[in-house]
Formats: C-alpha cells, sequence, structure tokens
C-alpha cells in the first residue's frame, strides 16, 4: 500500500503560526497533524506501507527531513514530490504521479478524524464520507441501497446529497486515476476553476470502476484557531488512555495538572495549574500560571499569566495579564 498525502498548503486561516511552518506539521497533543494521520493509518492497516509520498510546496529542507521522519515511523520508504501552481486538489495528487501505481490510500492532510479503517482491499475504490448540515460547501455523493456510489457532485448550491466528502479516498488502481487526471489536465477540463477529484471519479465510475462510501465516525477540522483548539481537545481525549502524554523527563515542582494534558520533553513547570487540555511542547518554561484549554509550542517561555483558549509558538514569550492569546513563532510579550 502506497500513502499518497498532498499538503502544498501553507493554510492561511492559521496565521501566524503557518508562515513559519505548514499547517500539517502543527502539532495536536505532541504530534504533527501529518504524524497522526500516518500514524492513523498504519494503525488500521493489516498489511505493509510500502511508501509515504507527500506532496508540499517550497518548505525547506528541514521539513522535508521531518515528512522523512515521520515516514520511517511505520516503516515505510518517503517520497517528496512539489505542486508548484494551486490548479486543484486533483492536480496535487498528479504531481505524485510517479508513485501513483497499484493500491493506493489518498488523503488531504487539513483535517483529523475518528474513524476504522480497516477494508477490504479487493474493492475497486473507497471515498470515505460524513453526513454534514451544510453540504453547499463541499463534494458530495449519492449512494444506491448498497452504499455504491451512483454520482460525484462538487459544492452544488442545489441540495444533491448530504453525504460530504472528507478528503480520504482508496485506488486499487492507482494507475487508472493518474490517467484519468492526464485526461483532464489535457483537455482542460475544469470545475469552478480547477481540476476536481469529483471529475475523476466520475471519469473513473463511467469506466467501470466501483466505488463505494465508508464512514468517518469524527470529522475534526483543523482549519483555524478556535477548530483547532476543539480538535486538540478531542485528540487529548481521545488518546489519554492509549498514549503516554506526560514525559518522563518534564519536572513539575508545586504543580497541578487537571488531566488529560500533553507535556513535552525536558518543559519545567513551576508553580503552576495546567488544565484541562492543554499541550506544553519540550523544553518550555512555565511559571506562575494558570493554563487551561490552550496549545503552546517547543521552546516557549510563560511567566505570571492565566491563560486559557489560547495558541503560543516555538520560541514564543510572554509574561502578563490575563488575555486570550494567538502568538506566532518567536514572539515577545511582556507588561
Amino acid at each position: 500500500m502506497k500513502i499518497i498525502i498532498p499538503m502544498a498548503g501553507r493554510g492561511s486561516r492559521l496565521r501566524p503560526h503557518t508562515l513559519t511552518i505548514p499547517k500539517p506539521l502543527l502539532p495536536i497533543a505532541g504530534k504533527p497533524i501529518v504524524q497522526r494521520i500516518v500514524e492513523g493509518f498504519s494503525a488500521s492497516f493489516s498489511g505493509a506501507i510500502e511508501e509515504v509520498a507527500f506532496v508540499i510546496g517550497d518548505f525547506g529542507k528541514a521539513v522535508e527531513l521531518e515528512l522523512q521522519s515521520i515516514a520511517e515511523l511505520v516503516g515505510a520508504k518517503c517520497s517528496i514530490y512539489y505542486q508548484d501552481l494551486p490548479l486543484g486538489p486533483a492536480h496535487a495528487i498528479y504531481c505524485a504521479r510517479e508513485s501513483l501505481d497499484g493500491p493506493c490510500l489518498v488523503a488531504f492532510a487539513d483535517t483529523l478524524f475518528k474513524a476504522d479503517f480497516h477494508f477490504d482491499l479487493s474493492n475497486d475504490g473507497l471515498v470515505w464520507v460524513k453526513q454534514v448540515e451544510n453540504p453547499a460547501s463541499f463534494g458530495v455523493v449519492k449512494t444506491d441501497a448498497d452504499d455504491v456510489i451512483t454520482d460525484f457532485v462538487e459544492k452544488s448550491p442545489i441540495f444533491i446529497s448530504d453525504q460530504a466528502i472528507v478528503g480520504i479516498y482508496y485506488f486499487r488502481d492507482g494507475l487508472d486515476f493518474r490517467n484519468q487526471v492526464e485526461h483532464l489536465i489535457n483537455n482542460g477540463i475544469k470545475d469552478k476553476g480547477e481540476f476536481q477529484i469529483t471529475s475523476v471519479l466520475e471519469l473513473m465510475k463511467n469506466r467501470g470502476t466501483q466505488f463505494r462510501k465508508a464512514p468517518i465516525e469524527e470529522w475534526l477540522d483543523c482549519g483555524n484557531m478556535e477548530s483547532v483548539l476543539g480538535t486538540h481537545r478531542r485528540i487529548l481525549e481521545l488518546k489519554e488512555n492509549t498514549e503516554h502524554l506526560i514525559n518522563s523527563s518534564a519536572s513539575l515542582h508545586n504543580t497541578r495538572v487537571i488531566p488529560p494534558c500533553y507535556i513535552g520533553a525536558n518543559t519545567q513547570i513551576r508553580n503552576a495549574i495546567i488544565g484541562p487540555f492543554v499541550s506544553i511542547g519540550s523544553n518550555c518554561i512555565i511559571e506562575n500560571a494558570v493554563i487551561e484549554n490552550s496549545i503552546i509550542q517547543n521552546e516557549a517561555m510563560v511567566r505570571h499569566v492565566s491563560l486559557q483558549h489560547s495558541m503560543l509558538g516555538n520560541h514564543s514569550e510572554y509574561a502578563g495579564s490575563p488575555k486570550v492569546l494567538n502568538m506566532g513563532d518567536f514572539t515577545t510579550f511582556k507588561e
């Protein structure tokens, strides 16, 4: 099995955090979003993950090395591809065309999920969906009584279905998907100005590929600060009993931790109440603070504050009165 992960967008709605790193590398309960995606698939899949192919922008060598380490965690080869122009989601997958052959699982690194990803590899294709209240903002599917997909529709203002496509796909024949995207590109066939996955799936369906829908139990958004904090809270709840969330090298003095919380390596916390729903990265210093429902990334320093519903970036420093904060990397604020 190959996993293809398009992640070339920076995530402008999450600035300032995405000014320095791409959104899929933002940590959720101590692990980057994209790492949680890869590990989630690997844990569910009974066979070997042969390759993880990442489609990125010009993110720099450090990002590429981190992605390589994520692939290595599941024993897979890492391939890096680049999307230089934003021509649509189908084009983003096509940028990894050299890896598109045989069974392929495609996942966009925009969101996290709670789902059982065990499935029958003999299926022609699977499209994971979630019932939503406002489907006009999503690509949707229509199905028959056996959950076989009969129609793929891209963001229709007229109600077609409430079964939204969440951005995870399985193709038993990745080469056929590649060939159909090439057909779109060579003939300039766009929908809403872009090369859409729904157009490719419709072509494949008309050529005899049978797609079935697969359910998502929870679809966890990471689009903006508010949704990231909500997703972070839910991931902490889900992982509280399955992951070791407080590193043994963390130093806690006169500190109360209200679970679930994540605390990274070599972080020092003194005279504080932490939690619930807090993640603090590695090598941080937290003193005289009350922190709840917040994410603090690596090597940050926080003193003399009561902090709620906030995100602080790497190497940030804050000391002052209670506030709701959204501070990016290398930011200092003192009162």
